[in-house]
């Protein structure tokens, strides 16, 4: 999942204040990789196109990807091409891990989860995010959305405790994100002449409702999760 439309322009931000779950994934990875120690080897499970090694500079960061999900990707950065129910690494051998808004694109989540934890020493900690409303991507390799009680389970499962899960804003954010989602049926041929219109239709409420965003709190309606968990010793 990555968005790279007329919004990545914008000041930073604003840019933030639209893209909220991506800013709030930027944040918790640059936050995630300051608290590790010098020199531990870092796995990006699901790397793409390694986006997120700018923020590793202190450890040794590797990048794995099976390098299927966007033909118009550059996947030139990775460090290993492999798929991620049978990683090419020894057990325990990374001392932290990050996955990516790449576990909805895994046909098998609960074999590629237990398979990080292999190769995860006892005790890492690992920063997963996913998506729980958002749209269909990187077809056909999309198969799954996942609520905070289904991540739950599949962590457990695989050996992991939960220490933080945060939810990337609640039902007014959602509406924000799907109202300017619908500004994409106005691009292209003819439908350009009806763009202007449906952006002033548009773009005011969805510049609005997340200021209203407090009043949901239980955040049910959530575009996604960002998940701090840790293998258990």
């Amino acid at each position: 999942m990555r968005y790279s439309g007329p919004a990545y322009r914008l000041p930073t931000f604003l840019r933030d204040y639209i893209l909220h779950f991506e800013g709030e994934i930027e944040r918790a990875v640059a936050s995630f990789a300051a608290t590790l120690p010098e020199g531990a080897r870092v796995l990006d499970a699901g790397a793409g196109e390694a986006r997120h090694r700018r923020h590793f500079t202190r450890q040794r960061y590797c990048a794995v990807d099976l390098a299927v999900g966007d033909a118009t990707w550059n996947y030139g950065k990775l460090d290993a091409v492999a798929d991620l129910t049978a990683l090419p690494f020894r057990a325990a051998a990374f001392r932290a891990s990050i996955h990516i808004v790449t576990l909805e694109h895994l046909p098998e989540p609960a074999c590629a989860l237990a398979e990080l934890a292999r190769v995860l020493a006892p005790g890492s900690p690992v920063l997963l995010a996913v998506p729980q409303e958002w749209e269909l991507h990187q077809a056909p390799h999309d198969y799954f959305r996942y609520t905070r009680y289904g991540l739950a389970y599949l962590l457990d499962r695989a050996g992991f405790e939960i220490t933080r899960l945060e939810p990337a804003g609640g039902y007014f954010r959602l509406l924000a994100r799907r109202l300017l989602n619908g500004l994409q049926f106005f691009a292209g041929g003819l439908r350009w002449l009806l763009f202007l219109p449906a952006a002033l239709l548009l773009a005011p409420p969805a510049l609005v409702f997340p200021l209203l965003d407090g009043l949901d709190r239980k955040r049910d309606f959530t575009l996604g999760y960002v998940c701090y968990a840790r293998k258990r010793s």
